[in-house]
């Protein structure tokens, strides 16, 4: 009868490479000590000093979300090539590593999710807030019927000043923010209206109803998209802000960064 080596030892016979998602110190050690393998750390910290290491802006609490993110980062860093395979070790059940799963890196699957957190101005956590936000928003519409929105995330005040309101900003004199689940009711409520949605660096609404006016010359958007993503692409190009936009006609989420599309997601995928 096979022992356990023989059925587990499948899932690190022939690998390219090990990535320890946010492993400890002396896990860590015991990988290095291993000469056979090339190993990658991936975390919010290099705390454990790893030559090789993916930053994640997030610890995304969805495992295959952890692990695309890092396999996209390793791939953008040059680390990894199209193609290799990892053994991806992380923590699910605890706070020690305890799960291990096999992964090859496809560069034709990129999703742009690395793309849209790496070296984005914006925190993470606002990031991730808006972009769940327009996900829902795809999903459930607003009373049913399909809705459109703009939000622009970070560098608010060149947002600001390339803008216009269209009317009275709701957010003018208040201090709320981005994920708290009122205030996404209010976002919600107010995307059905025209105008961008402005948000701060760390989350703050610092206006609604805004008409984007950046130049769209020189941005290169996909055929068929209309004015709202062509002001997202531009005001990205002219700011460090990141654009997410929810198209009312096909439904689809999208995001600009430096004036390129960089990221489109089925919110009926989630």
């Amino acid at each position: 009868m096979a022992g356990l080596d023989d059925v587990f030892g499948d899932l690190f016979s022939s690998v390219d490479a090990v990535a320890l998602f946010s492993p400890s110190g002396s896990y860590y050690e015991r990988f290095v000590a291993v000469d056979e393998v090339d190993v990658i750390v991936v975390g919010t910290e290099n705390d454990v000093g790893a030559e090789t290491f993916v930053e994640l802006p997030l610890e995304f609490d969805n495992i295959s979300d952890r692990i695309r993110f890092g396999l996209e980062g390793a791939l953008n860093q040059d680390i990894i090539e199209d193609g290799d395979t990892l053994a991806c070790a992380t923590s699910v059940f605890s706070d020690d590593i305890d799960t291990v799963s096999r992964a090859r890196a496809d560069a034709d699957s990129h999703t742009g999710i690395y793309d849209l957190f790496a070296r984005s101005r914006a925190d993470p956590e606002v990031i991730k807030s808006v972009l769940e936000l327009a996900i829902e928003l795809g999903q459930k519409g607003q009373k049913g019927k399909p809705v459109g929105a703009l939000f622009v995330v970070g560098d608010a005040g060149k947002v600001m000043n390339k803008s216009r309101p269209l009317s009275y900003n709701p957010f003018e004199k208040s201090h709320v923010h981005v994920g708290d689940p009122i205030v996404n009711v209010m976002l919600k409520e107010f995307s059905r209206l025209d105008g961008a949605f402005v948000i701060s660096d760390a989350g703050k609404i610092v206006s609604a109803y805004r008409y984007l006016e950046p130049s769209a010359e020189g941005v290169d958007i996909p055929k068929g998209l209309g004015a709202r993503h062509m002001a997202g692409g531009a005001i990205t190009r002219d700011t460090n802000a990141i654009a997410i936009v929810l198209s009312e006609s096909d439904g689809l989420v999208r995001a600009f960064k430096a004036g390129e599309l960089i990221l489109e997601v089925d919110p009926e995928a989630y």
